[in-house]
């Protein structure tokens, strides 16, 4: 493998949709806290209040949050695009993050060239909700033109891959894709019987458990119908925060399972509790490439999930079975039941995508390919 090239010292502005703590966001985080102190980093939000993030960056990053930024939001005028470059100008690289940082993407492609910009180096990880049953051509036909001069478009998955590829029709060259990863040894150690935010695992207890944004797309009422034919002790613990909390509990509380059925917010760290999880379980409607999959195989866990975005290919071979077709309640509750009562199966099924994880998913190898093209943006 090459050695992970250094960072020049410099400035970095990032584009952000948001920065409440999700996927691409943490990811951020974690990136932020392991390119080291000779980079400074600005951080701005689509939503300024969504900021929640910044909380797990290192007391050591030299990091600022400018509050006279342009406004990532409104429409595409010439002038707004014109603010958004000049206000680029004074660093050595600029990295966008999803479709709401794309009209800065625009401004750059636009303006790069009379304003001597720096690079600019996208980054996309999905789509939102309103694009989960299908991408929207006219947001199709914006990426395809604002990504005109970007120095990388980097995506996690094969499926983003494609995407960037054959229907926005970027140049080979231009795509990059740098799986997500994470520390794995972490999510090996045994957890506390208490990790999980105001929730004890008892003796005898057994968890099926999901990590998810409750949100629309991640379906979670679905989880929960397919868990209703679980045996005791099994119960479904859910851990996250979103609008869709009242929903999931309203269709816990229709199948008779309000007792069963554990909500207990956002928990910190998933390192510190996914392996209290005995079965790791997805039920969204749209993914690309979750890290909460990688986050559940590193722990030892089987993983049941539908086949969504690159989920089919992220599980080792003896996990496959447990992939189902998207939107099949009745196939999700079969494979959850095949594990209910085959503790064997279970830790042979976590053991073989836990060494999948360590080979393919470990953060070094995703923090080095990060440190190497951030690096030969910044020096040209």
């Amino acid at each position: 493998m090459t050695a992970a090239k250094p960072l020049p010292t410099g400035r970095i502005l990032h584009l952000h949709s948001t920065f409440s703590p999700g996927g691409k966001e943490l990811r951020c985080v974690q990136l932020i806290n392991a390119l080291g102190s000779k980079v400074e980093h600005a951080i701005v939000s689509a939503v300024p209040e969504a900021m929640g993030a910044a909380e797990r960056i290192s007391k050591a990053a030299r990091v600022s949050f400018p509050t006279g930024f342009p406004s990532l939001r409104g429409l595409p005028w010439p002038w707004r695009l014109m603010a958004l470059a000049r206000a680029m100008k004074p660093y050595d690289l600029v990295l966008t993050y999803n479709w709401g940082a794309m009209d800065a993407v625009m401004a750059h492609t636009l303006f790069s060239g009379p304003l001597d910009l720096p690079p600019l180096i996208h980054h996309e990880d999905g789509f939102n909700e309103d694009e989960q049953s299908g991408l929207k051509s006219r947001r199709n036909f914006y990426r395809k033109l604002a990504l005109g001069k970007t120095h990388r478009l980097v995506v996690p998955s094969e499926t983003l891959e494609a995407i960037a590829l054959e229907v926005w029709e970027q140049p080979f060259g231009r795509v990059l894709n740098i799986p997500n990863g994470i520390d794995c040894m972490a999510f090996a150690k045994t957890p506390a019987r208490n990790a999980v935010s105001g929730v004890t695992k008892r003796d005898g207890d057994l968890w099926l458990g999901t990590l998810a944004g409750l949100r629309k797309v991640k379906n979670l009422p679905r989880l929960v119908r397919s868990f209703a034919a679980m045996p005791d002790p099994w119960k479904l613990v859910i851990v996250g925060e979103g609008p869709e909390e009242s929903a999931i509990r309203a269709e816990a509380a229709r199948l008779g399972l309000a007792d069963r059925v554990i909500l207990p917010g956002f928990t910190p760290d998933p390192a510190r509790y996914v392996g209290l999880f005995d079965i790791f379980a997805l039920s969204s409607n749209s993914e690309q490439f979750p890290i909460s999959v990688v986050e559940a195989m590193a722990a030892g866990l089987p993983v049941i999930a539908p086949a969504v975005g690159d989920v089919p290919h992220m599980v080792s071979g003896e996990n496959a079975s447990l992939i189902t077709l998207p939107g099949d309640e009745k196939a999700l509750g079969e494979a959850m039941l095949s594990l209910a009562g085959d503790a064997a199966k279970r830790a042979g099924i976590g053991a073989a995508n836990q060494v999948l994880a360590r080979e393919r998913y470990d953060q070094h190898s995703m923090i080095a390919a990060y440190r190497r093209l951030y690096a030969q943006a910044m020096e040209g």
